[in-house]
């Protein structure tokens, strides 16, 4: 049997696909041929179009620069004089023979271009030199035109206008205010990427605030008392934002989730033991923490008992090294803050007496760098940090000045700032993201002015800015580098966040645009249940009745429908006691349930049914009623009988 040819073909492979099988498949481009690209073809022809560009914009600026030359020439024509006729036959000649260099030079390069050439057109900058120069095999797209000279300068002229001016920079204006109580706000802590800022104070609180997750009320999502009741000194997220390290007042510091769940809790040491190396903990107050900056899980804590310990999460029981600040003559000194290195090699703390002690992490014996009147003995010093870049120091004094230090000439202070009164143990000092400036906050009295947020620039120490935060004193900062925010924690309970809308990123920008959430009341009001029909009898919940089918149940009750009986007034009768209190003697009572209604002589009340039960006997009087004698009892005399009995020898003596 013959196959039909192409022209044979009837009915609806002539027409095109079946319309039927297209319904039935369900998508009507079913049954059409599928388009061919010749991939050759379409690359040749790029390649084509592309060498055209590339030839006529060769020509176009081989022609701008003949004229530019001819220009050129004319002008020192016109300047210098002819002198004669030679000479213009000269000038003539190389004319001539530059027009015939240069025309060549296009030929040659126009068809090394047609040849060569492919993709879109060079850019101006790269075109200025003699087209021979044009490197060979040029492919894909070339980089782009470069910037001209005098926008480079502009753009020179602004960069050093902005480096001159680092204030430029500070992101003050807005703010937003954040609640967290009525007493000091005394650590801030912010996750590395900026999503979640944390606070605690001196009412024992820990709150949560999402900035993704928050609206223009500014609430937050969590509070907690991690710490029971002792005040919280320091929050801080570690380097990887999935654990915070609490540090209270307590000995013992906490480590919680970004969920406020408590993850581990150092040892409690022996306050007995002398030498502070040979206990497994801190035995007195805590000051401060801080986490290792590279070092997942480690973190470091300073106390009372002149000593600094560095923690591992994973070994709660005991510390992983023992530091011990001491004076130059050997004695014991109390740390009251202490910091690692940006890179995390080295530990700094501030001590009591005013000096400054820097250790190598790996090495507990001496320390490295000692400067031992850093600030005023008897101050504590509240706040040490270092810049980004490592090399220098701050240190917040408790005797009311800021100082910055060399690490690497660690003999005298690079600058002091004086006349920055402070009040709390943990008023803060940090650095701006670019290192080019210092912040740090002041102190009042209440109602005696406003807190101040002070900036310094670090190359000269000058006084350069300062905000107004609010009238208590300003105790936190921190100015995060991704987000480019400054949060400050108050002495009124107040944590604010300043940032600028065109120098920010995200946080606080977040929740500033969003309307604050009404509470529906539907759900206030009613509760639902869950309704289960396919459970089990047993697992069941029980339905929640109306009251009145269960007032009229209770009714056909006896024992619910029962009045009870009113509290006995008075020394109580009838067998119930009334209510004494909780002494030995009313329990007595109680349990014996003493009746006093009977007022009667004991052995005529009992004498009373002596008739009745001789005449019908009926618990023990049957059983020995054959055995038992008669019962007599004793006659009772009256007193002239007894006078009459009497004898002789108590009547004479009478």
């Amino acid at each position: 049997m013959e196959r039909p040819g192409p022209s044979e073909v009837t009915g609806s492979d002539a027409s095109g696909p079946d319309p039927q099988l297209a319904v039935t498949m369900g998508f009507t481009g079913f049954g059409k041929k599928a388009r061919t690209f010749d991939l050759e073809a379409m690359f040749e022809q790029t390649r084509r179009t592309a060498v055209e560009r590339s030839r006529k914009t060769l020509e176009a600026r081989e022609k701008e620069e003949e004229m530019n030359r001819e220009k050129e020439l004319r002008r020192q024509n016109e300047d210098i004089e002819p002198t004669s006729s030679g000479s213009h036959v000269v000038r003539d000649g190389s004319k001539s023979s530059s027009r015939d260099t240069s025309s060549s030079e296009s030929e040659e390069s126009s068809g090394s271009s047609d040849d060569e050439l492919i993709g879109p057109p060079l850019p101006l900058k790269m075109t200025k030199e003699p087209s021979n120069h044009i490197e060979e095999d040029i492919l894909g797209p070339l980089p782009p035109p470069l910037y001209e000279e005098v926008e480079e300068d502009d753009d020179d002229d602004g960069d050093s206008e902005e480096e001159e001016n680092p204030v430029q920079k500070i992101p003050d204006s807005h703010e937003i205010t954040l609640k967290h109580g009525t007493k000091t706000v005394s650590a801030l802590g912010l996750d590395p990427s900026g999503a979640r800022l944390v606070t605690g104070g001196y009412d024992y609180d820990v709150k949560f605030w999402d900035f993704a997750g928050m609206d223009a009320s500014f609430k937050a999502f969590r509070s907690l008392q991690p710490c029971e009741c002792h005040q919280i000194k320091s929050l801080q997220y570690s380097n990887t934002g999935d654990m915070i390290l609490v540090v209270s007042g307590s000995s013992q510091a906490k480590v919680i989730d970004r969920d406020g769940f408590e993850v581990m809790e150092c040892i409690k040491g022996d306050q007995y033991i002398v030498d502070m190396a040979n206990t497994k903990g801190h035995t007195a107050m805590l000051h401060t923490g801080s986490w290792h900056p590279k070092i997942k899980g480690e973190f470091m804590t300073c106390s009372n008992d002149a000593t600094v310990r560095t923690w591992e999460v994973e070994n709660p029981r005991k510390q992983r090294s023992v530091f011990k600040p001491r004076t130059m003559q050997g004695k014991k000194v109390i740390p009251t803050t202490c910091t690692y290195s940006r890179d995390g090699n080295l530990i700094a703390a501030a001590c009591q007496n005013g000096s400054i002690q820097i250790w190598d992490r790996n090495l507990t014996v001496h320390p490295k760098f000692h400067y031992k009147q850093a600030h005023d003995p008897g101050t504590d010093t509240s706040c040490v940090t270092f810049s980004y870049d490592g090399n220098v120091l701050a240190s917040r004094g408790g005797d009311d000045t800021l100082k910055l230090w060399d690490i690497r000439q660690f003999n005298k202070p690079l600058f002091s700032a004086s006349g920055l009164p402070t009040m709390f143990p943990m008023t803060d000092c940090c650095f701006s993201p670019d290192d080019k400036l210092v912040v740090t906050g002041t102190s009042v009295q209440r109602g005696c002015g406003s807190g101040k947020l002070v900036f310094f620039e670090r190359r000269t120490f000058q006084r350069v800015y300062e905000i107004d935060i609010t009238d208590a004193s300003v105790v936190r900062c921190l100015w995060h580098p991704k987000l480019n925010q400054i949060m400050v924690g108050t002495g009124n309970g107040l944590a604010k966040v300043y940032y600028d809308p065109n120098k920010s990123q995200r946080g606080a920008k977040l929740c500033v645009v969003k309307t604050q959430r009404k509470a529906k009341q539907a759900e206030t009001l009613t509760q639902d249940y869950i309704i289960t029909p396919h459970a089990l009898p047993m697992f069941r919940e029980p339905r929640q009745r109306s009251t009145r089918k269960q007032l009229e149940k209770d009714r056909l009750d006896p024992l619910k429908s029962h009045k009870p009986e009113p509290p006995v007034a008075g020394p109580g009768r009838g067998g119930r006691v009334g209510t004494h209190g909780g002494t030995l003697s009313s329990y007595i009572v109680k349990n014996i349930a003493l009746d006093k209604t009977d007022d009667s002589n004991p052995r005529e009340a009992i004498l009373r049914h002596a008739k009745a039960a001789e005449d019908n006997p009926y618990w023990v009087s049957p059983a020995y009623s054959k055995t038992q004698p008669k019962t007599m009892f004793a006659q009772v005399e009256s007193d002239d009988e007894e006078a009459k009995n009497e004898p002789e020898w108590k009547k004479r003596k009478i």
